[in-house]
């Protein structure tokens, strides 16, 4: 009897591995008709069905005519069925193998859009976030491989449109960096927030969080009492930006951006600042200084 279910269950075995070859030697055809189905998915939006042709394709014909455009395409298809990190990789995978690739540049500018996508959640669509507040860990991926990009290929079909979301990248990194100054400020961290300010300064110049980057320089000296730095950097801001929200009806910057110092209680003192439930004010003259929350401030509070 034993040795009849061993038999019964060998048969089975040997019958379902061939039912999967056959199954999958249905899916592995030609050349051209892999090619032509990979097209039609893709046409339709059918991500996996045309990433799993487009697999096909490239293992079962890896030198064929449609093998470099398979692996193009496959990139575009993970970024599109929403796999930014599978698109990365295979991007990688393509510059690795055809470094010299009249499309190469395609692969580069596809890193930068997939690490790009990654802050565009289903829940910030529907929902008036401020993206400049969320972790820049993939925004700066994004601005880095843009960077690798026009470094390497200027004249690239893709520079234009990477020039633009570099742009949004840069003023958003900078906004981030005052946020965290201005939360620094709150746990009485005052060297902190001027080196926060600094690094907007030497990093990204001309962003709309420049105005803040000095602001936040001048209330951090002046809390540091590092008077003559502050006095420094208070008279390129006022020569600059005198308009800027920190400065009072009569031209005087308010020093009391950010200023708990007189306030903390001894558990706001030993925590520095963890624990203190008040919010001081903080600098954010993006209404001022940045076009695209002049019209549309619901995102900034």
């Amino acid at each position: 009897m034993r040795a009849l279910v061993f038999l019964i269950t060998g048969l089975f075995l040997v019958l379902l591995s061939a039912c999967s070859t056959t199954e999958q030697q249905q899916d592995v055809t030609s050349e051209s008709e892999l090619h032509e189905s990979a097209q039609t998915h893709l046409d339709r939006s059918r991500w996996e069905n045309a990433i799993r042709s487009l697999q096909l394709l490239e293992e079962h014909f890896p030198f064929g005519k449609y093998a470099e455009q398979a692996q193009l395409e496959l990139i575009y298809a993970y970024y599109s069925s929403g796999d930014p990190d599978a698109a990365t990789a295979s991007a990688d995978r393509f510059i690795r193998l055809h470094p010299q690739h009249r499309n190469v540049d395609y692969a580069y500018y596809m890193k930068g859009l997939a690490a790009y996508s990654k802050d565009e959640s289903f829940l910030a669509k529907i929902i008036p976030l401020d993206q400049t507040q969320r972790d820049p860990g993939a925004a700066r991926e994004s601005l880095d491989y843009f960077t690798q990009l026009l470094n390497r290929y200027p004249d690239s079909s893709y520079a234009t449109d990477a020039k633009k979301r570099m742009l949004y990248l840069r003023n958003r990194l900078a906004r981030y960096e005052i946020h965290v100054a201005n939360y620094y400020f709150k746990r009485g961290a005052y060297l902190a927030s001027v080196n926060r300010g600094k690094y907007v300064l030497e990093n990204f110049q001309e962003t709309p969080a420049v105005p803040d980057a000095l602001a936040v320089m001048v209330q951090g000296y002046h809390l540091l009492e590092m008077d003559e730095l502050a006095d420094r950097t208070l008279a390129v801001l006022r020569l600059n930006y005198a308009d800027h929200p920190a400065f009072n009806k009569q031209g005087e910057f308010d020093f009391q951006h950010g200023d708990v110092s007189g306030e903390r209680s001894w558990l706001s003192t030993i925590t520095f600042g963890l624990f203190d439930k008040r919010d001081p004010r903080g600098f954010d003259s993006r209404r001022v200084y940045d076009a695209q929350y002049q019209d549309a401030p619901r995102a900034i509070q």
